[in-house]
């Protein structure tokens, strides 16, 4: 009776254990369904991000003919342009006069200002695709002047 009884603790055992096995492997089994849906809509997400890059340097061209040339139809063209990439998740960067920040933004000179250590002037317009920066925008950086002499 004794050796029943074991026997039986044993399968009882067994079975909690194989219990909590197959609810582990349940947990990472739903785990994975999860990263791999998350991994395939970031992909579908930023499956642009090449194109897109490229076309930005052709929307650049475009409208600095239509600052030069004053072309309602290109004018027209640039807007659509601009719709388009909007549309599809690239708004543009705006740094005018905050403080730098290396992550959105690049320096290509540094200005005098009285305002230290901030976007002056726009060199090259930056976007950002969804939230993360497709192009860091070019900037002036403004930085003080500190006469030692005093």
């Amino acid at each position: 009776m004794d050796d029943l009884k074991k026997q039986l603790a044993d399968c009882q055992k067994q079975i909690d254990d194989l219990t909590i096995s197959w609810k582990r492997a349940l947990a990472d089994y739903q785990n994975l369904e999860k990263r791999i849906a998350q991994n395939r809509e970031e992909l579908t997400k930023y499956s642009t991000q090449k194109l897109i890059k490229e076309l930005l340097s052709v929307l650049d061209t475009l409208e600095k003919a239509d600052e030069h040339l004053k072309d309602q139809g290109l004018d027209l063209a640039v807007g659509n342009f601009q719709t388009i990439l909007k549309a599809n998740g690239v708004k543009k960067i705006e740094v005018m006069g905050k403080k730098f920040d290396p992550e959105m933004m690049e320096c290509t000179e540094v200005i005098p200002s009285d305002k230290d250590d901030t976007a002056l002037e726009e060199v090259r317009r930056g976007y950002m695709l969804w939230d993360k920066v497709l192009r860091p925008v070019q900037v002036k950086v403004g930085k003080k002047i500190v006469d030692e002499g005093k």
